[in-house]
């Protein structure tokens, strides 16, 4: 079993930066693909990025593409978002998940057994 605390949310301008953290409890940590999803009010959970069990392949939505980088350190059970060129439109909760994406299914909820409580990131225009 895997639990996730996420961390690093908060108020930031347009064009700024954050760096979201995900701690990870657990042995079987490195077994696992990870990644990251943002909720806003009112919608469906979205897809944000997604790293493999090793790190060596990454996903990224292409809503952040090219603005958004995932990286995981499996020695210290951590996996992080670095958020540039923030938007408004990012504002959302941000979840990490941990799954083994059977069938290849890293950018569906459906793809992830664990999920954290959830960082706000709030970006003002």
């Amino acid at each position: 079993q895997v639990q996730l605390v996420e961390s690093g949310g908060g108020v930031m301008q347009a064009g700024g930066s954050l760096r979201l953290s995900c701690a990870a409890t657990g042995r079987a940590f490195s077994t696992y693909g990870m990644g990251w999803f943002r909720q806003a009010p009112g919608k469906e959970r979205e897809f944000v990025a997604a790293i493999t069990r090793n790190g060596k392949i990454t996903y990224h939505a292409d809503s952040v593409k090219g603005r958004f980088t995932i990286s995981r350190d499996n020695a210290k059970n951590m996996v992080d978002l670095q958020l540039n060129s923030l938007e408004p439109e990012d504002t959302a909760v941000y979840y990490c998940g941990a799954g083994r994406w059977y069938s290849g299914t890293y950018y569906s909820v459906d793809g992830y057994d664990y999920w954290g409580q959830g960082t706000q990131v709030t970006v003002s225009s």
